[in-house]
């Protein structure tokens, strides 16, 4: 793809001297490499250039594409509305991409809330590049709240637009920062997974070796308070199977929030750097692993889904173990996709005849009516793992000492209100946190005179 150059960068609303006041020049190597890309991209003169930013138009289960012939933006919520952004949509590239994710069933297109205004996550690449160059026309996506590998994927339909017409030059920008949380004195604190979620990512934008993007942990990427990865992702998936040269311009941290901005430009096509075909074939190895391992209790969970998903239909208990016929308990079913949860829905005490029966509506419910996200299709089912939590009665307690994150699980009340939490969830370390999650999902504020209830689970993977 000698006809596209993709860039990842940052967009710190400080770096605009109008906002700055003086104060941009603490990331002067930040703002040298902008204008090093902003003069790179005059001198290749592209026809369309292609962001994606975290602060575009945002859903859970699809990827939004701005519509409409033009968009305009200011930074007049950073105190500077002089300073202005006008650009013209590639209508063209926009009705292709849209068009080749319907063929390919791919959750992506022009529907929902359109932003005619560009968000900073644009406005400020786009700030630089216009300073050299506007010869151009504009494609504004976002990305997702779907699994990483789905942003690989998006990635790579994008590619096939962009190889579709080698005589039409492009210009792919992945907005986001690294992570908020690298200095106690920044404006969101310190964590230790910050630093090392930037060096992880430096190293990769250094290589250019994508496939290191799968490995690292969730938790990591979460507790970082990053805003870029999905970006990556996404540039990444436009690069697969291409040889590239990389290039990481610059680093900076001065605020406590990592700035990036590397480059990537094709050298050759490399077909062993296919990085989400590799990737899928490991994580269907894991889960070849997964599904000879499951217990009793997980098949039955991930049978009664996938039976119903398939076919429509509440299976029966006929075959089921004889304990779980005679057993009344409450459960949970969790589910998730690629590490990132797909559904959890669950009964406090027992609401049918026997656990058999519980775990099948709870696994149902789970699958198709967790209000965070769409029901699951059959063409998902393959890729899902299941876990099963079967609760003991829970127990009144006077306080949070009572309570032990990895052993017990919380229920908080107050005025007809509750929210559960279960024991031994990844990212959930403390007592603090357990307790405020259960909260927040209660609705309830927490200087609210609620009560404290715990029970232990039998987990079942």
């Amino acid at each position: 793809m000698k006809n596209l150059i993709a860039y990842f960068v940052p967009h710190p609303p400080i770096i605009i001297p109008e906002i700055g006041k003086g104060e941009e020049k603490r990331i002067q190597k930040t703002i040298s490499a902008y204008h090093k890309i902003a003069l790179e991209i005059a001198e290749f003169k592209p026809e369309t250039i292609i962001i994606i930013s975290p602060h575009s138009t945002t859903y859970e289960d699809y990827f939004r594409i701005e519509s409409g012939a033009a968009s305009k933006g200011d930074f007049a919520s950073f105190s500077a509305p002089q300073i202005t952004c006008a650009v013209k949509h590639d209508q063209e590239f926009i009705k292709a991409l849209e068009n080749r994710a319907s063929v390919q069933n791919f959750p992506c297109g022009t529907k929902g809330r359109q932003k005619t205004s560009i968000d900073h996550g644009a406005l400020i690449p786009l700030y630089f590049i216009n300073k050299q160059y506007a010869k151009y026309k504009l494609a504004r996506l976002s990305f997702s709240g779907m699994p990483f590998i789905t942003h690989y994927n998006y990635g790579k339909l994008i590619q096939e637009i962009i190889k579709g017409e080698p005589d039409k030059r492009f210009v792919f920008i992945a907005s986001g920062d690294l992570s908020h949380m690298l200095k106690e004195d920044g404006p969101y604190g310190y964590v230790d997974e910050g630093p090392l979620f930037d060096k992880t990512i430096c190293d990769i934008l250094k290589n250019g070796d994508f496939f290191e993007l799968f490995s690292i942990d969730n938790q990591i990427i979460e507790k970082a308070g990053e805003c870029g990865f999905r970006s990556l992702l996404v540039l990444a998936g436009i690069l697969d199977q291409t040889a590239i040269r990389p290039n990481l311009l610059s680093y900076e941290d001065t605020f406590g929030v990592g700035y990036a901005i590397a480059s990537f430009h094709h050298q050759a096509n490399d077909i062993k750097r296919n990085y989400g075909e590799q990737h899928e074939e490991k994580e269907a190895k894991k889960l070849t692993i997964i599904r000879r391992q499951e217990d009793e209790y997980v098949t039955l969970a991930r049978k009664a889904l996938e039976n119903y998903v398939k076919f429509g239909k509440v299976m029966t208990v006929d075959s089921c173990p004889k304990e779980m016929l005679q057993q009344r308990s409450g459960v949970f079913v969790s589910i998730k996709k690629h590490g990132m949860l797909r559904g959890c829905i669950g009964t406090i005490h027992p609401t049918t005849s026997c656990l058999a029966k519980e775990i099948i509506q709870n696994a149902i419910s789970s699958g198709t009516e967790d209000p965070r996200f769409s029901p699951v299709d059959m063409f998902e089912l393959r890729n899902l793992v299941y876990s099963v939590d079967v609760l003991k009665e829970p127990e009144k307690i006077t306080g949070p000492h009572q309570l032990d994150v990895k052993r017990f699980g919380v229920i908080v009340r107050h005025l007809g209100r509750s929210g559960l939490l279960l024991p031994n969830l990844e990212g959930v370390d403390t007592v603090e946190e357990q307790i405020s999650i259960a909260l927040q999902k209660a609705d309830i504020k927490k200087n609210e005179p609620y009560s404290l209830e715990r029970f232990e689970v039998i987990r079942h993977q």
